[in-house]
């Protein structure tokens, strides 16, 4: 690239994207023996490869440096319960992260126990809210889980996306 010629949309996601991934890759821990890649897997886009090398764990995670604001974000909503911040690599023109601010064991939905009731609907409830606070007419919510569903942050979270027409099927 010459010097001064301004930077593609890709080179500038493929830089996004490298970002993600090495952020996350301070919070990877070794993959389980029970899980293994094929070929085709391993190829695959820099969220796939995150998930797929991040063991599930209760360890604390980019989330809660966030929540403790030593990593700094963009926040759009924030109560007592939940923190909601814009994506640093978006998948679409509004990509929002709901977490809850207390993980309490909620790695993933699908160890959520019934204790966990209460802070689900309040994440979705949220995901309203700043749906609506974004002026969306229409928006997806999707929760990644296990590294199967490509989840790469084990802190509970739930994308909020928007701003675009969604297609079907989503995965």
């Amino acid at each position: 690239m010459q010097s001064g010629a301004p930077e593609s949309a890709s080179t500038n996601t493929n830089k996004i994207g490298e970002r993600r991934l090495a952020i996350l890759s301070s919070h990877i821990q070794p993959l389980p023996p029970s899980i293994t890649l094929s070929p085709s897997m391993a190829t695959s886009s820099d969220e796939k490869a995150a998930a797929l090398s991040t063991a599930p764990s209760d360890s604390p995670t980019i989330f809660d440096k966030i929540i403790s604001k030593e990593i700094p974000s963009n926040i759009v909503y924030e109560d007592e319960k939940a923190l909601a911040f814009r994506d640093i690599s978006p998948q679409a023109p509004t990509h929002i992260i709901i977490i809850p601010k207390v993980k309490d064991g909620l790695t993933r939905l699908s160890t959520a126990e019934e204790r966990h009731v209460e802070i689900l609907g309040h994440l979705l409830y949220v995901a309203k809210l700043v749906a609506k606070q974004e002026s969306l007419d229409g928006f997806r919510i999707v929760i990644n889980d296990g590294p199967l569903g490509c989840q790469s942050v084990y802190h509970l979270h739930v994308h909020l996306l928007g701003g675009r027409q969604m297609n079907w099927p989503p995965g």
